[in-house]
């Protein structure tokens, strides 16, 4: 579907990423990575440690960008990028509104490559929509890796991060526990966190319960 030049996105609103994206920072944070999942007051970041990464910015309570890059599949050069690899630039905000723009300025002030720049805006009647350019070029967002994208790919990613957790003793964490992390929705306590990894070891479920609260703070 394009609109006004913008293709419209199947993602859900950012308010139904919340729950997911502060469960698998809890489980970040426990373990001692909390840098690479964690909430910066209105901004929701997430790297894979290996140069992937995306980043949510609320803007108010209607509005978000989604930015971020991939650097093996993002095949969209903007900014910067394009002059440097020498590859043609994809215009990442032809056709968006105004208030896309800082945000994507933002990420290539600090220095970092953008493979792609969706927004959002919530509509009292639809719940809202993420829209992005119109563009054929794969743009990397779909091999970032983001958990919070669907339920299941939070579940694989809170399984995959307690595989070494010393209170677990080599076994998986209950499935229940972990829905009821991701439920809590950004509400976390610290005993959700232990039921997931386990009592015992140097993981710490404070740490972690404290950095899913902060994505409740924007």
């Amino acid at each position: 579907m394009v609109s006004m030049g913008l293709v419209t996105l199947d993602l859900p609103a950012p308010g139904q990423m919340r729950g997911r994206w502060a469960a698998f920072a809890a489980i970040c944070a426990a373990r001692g990575w909390g840098d690479m999942c964690r909430a910066d007051g209105p901004v929701w970041h997430f790297d894979d440690g290996g140069g992937n990464w995306a980043d949510l910015h609320h803007l108010g309570a209607a509005r978000a960008v989604l930015t971020g890059y991939d650097h093996e599949y993002s095949e969209t050069y903007y900014g910067p990028a394009a002059e440097e690899f020498g590859e043609e630039q994809t215009d990442l905000l032809a056709g968006a509104p105004d208030w896309w723009h800082p945000v994507a300025r933002r990420s290539l002030d600090e220095k970092r490559y953008v493979g792609f720049v969706y927004g959002f805006e919530a509509d009292p009647v639809t719940g809202g929509r993420w829209q992005r350019a119109a563009y054929h070029t794969e743009d990397g967002f779909h091999s970032v890796g983001l958990p919070a994208v669907t339920l299941e790919s939070t579940r694989e990613s809170i399984l995959e991060f307690t595989r070494e957790a010393p209170g677990l003793g080599g076994a998986l964490p209950r499935p229940d526990a972990v829905d009821a992390l991701i439920a809590a929705d950004g509400e976390v306590t610290a005993a959700q966190v232990t039921a997931v990894i386990g009592e015992g070891g140097a993981w710490d479920a404070e740490a972690g319960a404290a950095a899913a609260r902060r994505f409740r703070m924007h």
